[in-house]
């Protein structure tokens, strides 16, 4: 990666750094760390874990400060939505994150460039290197600028996906198994009714969801299912 690469990247940011070498690291991973003998601690794993919490932080401000009038429920599964990994592979995908990482040459060659996870993870990093170069409040800006879109759909009741789809794509890929769903309790009134659904992948329960019809209980116990495998 050269100097002008980065420059395009801090244009997109709208940042001006002051310590490049931390967005290096943010953009290095381990294959690439240790394929080049460049020691256990110059790849982004670390920033990754500083950027997770620092984007939750802002998420959560952000969300708290914008709508002041919803529950503490409603804002936890905001958040978990807009900070869960698919969000996060969306917006390293925006900014075409793939193009700028160091990547060994075996996982460059295994599509490491187009991977969720791995993208996600750098997307995190470069938010910590953020947050240790220009602070908290730059964060902020950087976070509020990439995911007020988000925001409003998440609002709106339509943020990114059908979670439901994205969970089966995932459990028949990794486990070959297709989930299942049970509605094992509904109460209240008939106008408004609070369903409470399970979701079961080979005979293991995985999460419950509830909601006011079956479907919106589904869909938030595929969410929940889909956040925690997506860590």
């Amino acid at each position: 990666m050269n100097k002008r690469n980065l420059r395009e990247l801090f244009t997109k940011l709208n940042i001006v750094p002051k310590q490049q070498e931390l967005y290096l690291q943010a953009l290095t991973h381990s294959s690439y760390a240790h394929e080049h003998n460049l020691g256990s601690y110059a790849h982004n794993e670390r920033l990754e874990f500083l950027g997770d919490a620092v984007l939750e932080l802002a998420i959560s401000e952000e969300l708290f400060q914008r709508y002041p009038q919803l529950p503490e429920g409603k804002l936890t599964r905001f958040r978990a939505g807009l900070v869960c990994e698919e969000t996060l592979f969306q917006q390293a995908k925006q900014l075409i994150l793939g193009d700028y990482l160091l990547l060994g040459k075996g996982e460059a060659a295994s599509g490491g460039r187009q991977r969720p996870s791995l993208l996600a993870d750098a997307f995190e990093a470069l938010l910590g290197a953020i947050y240790l170069d220009l602070g908290f409040e730059q964060v902020k800006v950087v976070v509020k600028q990439l995911f007020d879109p988000l925001i409003i759909s998440a609002k709106k009741g339509s943020l990114l996906t059908d979670y439901k789809t994205l969970l089966q794509e995932y459990t028949q890929a990794k486990l070959a198994a297709t989930p299942e769903y049970t509605i094992i309790s509904e109460s209240g009134p008939d106008h408004a009714k609070v369903f409470v659904a399970q979701l079961i992948v080979k005979g293991k329960v995985l999460a419950e969801g509830s909601g006011h019809s079956k479907k919106e209980a589904e869909q938030e116990a595929a969410r929940i299912a889909y956040c925690k495998f997506n860590k």
